[in-house]
């Protein structure tokens, strides 16, 4: 499926969720979210390897989609941002299933990355991905 259709389907499945999310917060939000992983990777880094490379993987990957998306806080707008909303999707599924695909699902530290999984898809979920996303350096 090309990440358009993904991203209509997410819009018709959250179609009732109140669209709270402009592209302002979302950028602000999506930081936050990368610094938090990072910081989760460098906590984790001597009791839990696993745990601590899938923080980083996933704290690189929103920063480097918030870096690329055009909205405010983009730095290189090379993606829409609907198209950043369909990759928050998949970026949400690959926190969730991380921890059985990294073998560490019925570790402790897999229940952050499942929590962390939940707020995302909440985030997808009352995003505007329709708003303009007024762009400000």
């Amino acid at each position: 499926m090309e990440l358009t259709g993904l991203t209509n389907q997410v819009t018709d499945m959250t179609a009732s969720v109140p669209k709270i999310i402009n592209p302002s917060t979302h950028a602000v939000i999506d930081y936050v979210t990368a610094g938090t992983f990072l910081a989760a990777g460098v906590a984790m880094r001597t009791r839990h390897r696993g745990a601590s490379t899938l923080a980083f993987i996933n704290g690189i990957a929103v920063l480097g989609l918030s870096m690329m998306t055009d909205y405010p806080g983009g730095v290189f707008r090379t993606l829409s941002f609907r198209t950043h909303g369909a990759i928050d999707v998949l970026q949400a599924g690959m926190c969730a299933l991380g921890p059985a695909l990294m073998g560490f699902a019925q570790d402790a530290e897999a229940q952050m990355f499942h929590a962390q999984a939940a707020v995302e898809a909440a985030v997808v979920a009352a995003t505007d991905w329709e708003s303009p996303a007024v762009a400000t350096a």
